[in-house]
């Protein structure tokens, strides 16, 4: 059973409004809207582009708060959960995309991992742009809205250069604002970690059981994770199990037992008991609290 499968998900097929089969382009305010059930905690099949021009409020991802102010923007991708409660009027620019969008167009399938703000964490997934960009990204969402309009041959490669354009922009204004970069071997070192946790977190709990995959030693890999994550690999994996948990929590359709039973705890009580010690809540007021 699928942990994907436990709360609403959100395809674009599902989403009529200014689409392709591969992707979704629309001023915000007029997918808001339209949409107005996706306010609620859901999950998407496909990247999800935000930029926002005007408004506040807040906006949920992964559990994590982010105050919405204009020139903000947001990068997600398959998989997490979040949710907006929006003040005011609100307006900028939505692109959905699906993960095999650039597929046909890039040597590298793993391309857009190597950005920053798609890592799947959601502090770095939120950047206000800086005065001098805010100008620049404005007028490249309206070529992106407007070549989605047109009726030939290459709009979807434009779109595909627009977009990319935009990542390279926003990449390197966030690079220039991070610590000195981490070692090259050792930044695909953590990065192949963080990708295998995310594939087996629910059947593989040991740091060891990872380092065996990446050909180094389990002290090897916690060194690494603490100077460079500020955690422990054991943190990491602990991590992404109580994140799901809490995905999982959010949808009332599904039992304590169910979710203790898919993210492959040996009972309830034991998961209970995981959940409390590094949440400090149970499950049940977790999702009570949720609501």
């Amino acid at each position: 059973m699928s942990p994907t499968n436990h709360i609403p998900v959100v395809d674009i097929c599902n989403l009529t409004d200014f689409r392709d089969d591969d992707i979704l382009i629309s001023r915000f305010a007029e997918y808001l809207s339209a949409h107005h059930n996706l306010r609620k905690a859901h999950r998407h099949t496909f990247y999800h582009l935000l930029l926002f021009t005007k408004g506040g409020g807040n906006h949920t991802i992964d559990f994590s708060s982010f105050s919405v102010k204009p020139y903000q923007i947001y990068f997600m991708v398959p998989g997490q959960v979040h949710s907006w409660d929006f003040e005011g009027e609100v307006d900028g620019y939505v692109v959905n995309f699906s993960a095999s969008f650039f597929q046909s167009f890039l040597l590298r399938p793993d391309y857009l991992e190597s950005f920053s703000f798609f890592n799947g964490i959601a502090e770095d997934s939120v950047i206000n742009l800086p005065e001098e960009l805010q100008a620049k990204a404005a007028n490249i969402f309206e070529e992106i809205v407007s070549y989605s309009t047109q009726n030939n041959t290459f709009r979807w490669d434009t779109v595909r250069v627009l977009l990319l354009q935009l990542f390279l922009e926003i990449e390197k204004h966030t690079h220039t604002n991070k610590l000195p970069s981490i070692p090259s071997f050792n930044y695909t070192l953590l990065k192949n970690f963080q990708k295998l946790v995310d594939k087996h977190y629910i059947s593989l709990k040991r740091p060891m059981d990872y380092a065996e995959q990446l050909y180094i030693t389990p002290n090897h890999l916690n060194a690494l994770c603490k100077e460079h994550l500020g955690i422990t690999a054991g943190e990491v994996i602990r991590n992404r199990v109580l994140l799901e948990a809490k995905r999982m929590l959010v949808n009332q359709n599904l039992s304590i037992s169910e979710i203790s039973y898919t993210l492959n705890f040996s009972d309830n009580s034991y998961f209970t008991k995981f959940f409390k010690k590094y949440e400090h809540i149970t499950p049940e007021e977790f999702r009570k609290k949720s609501l």
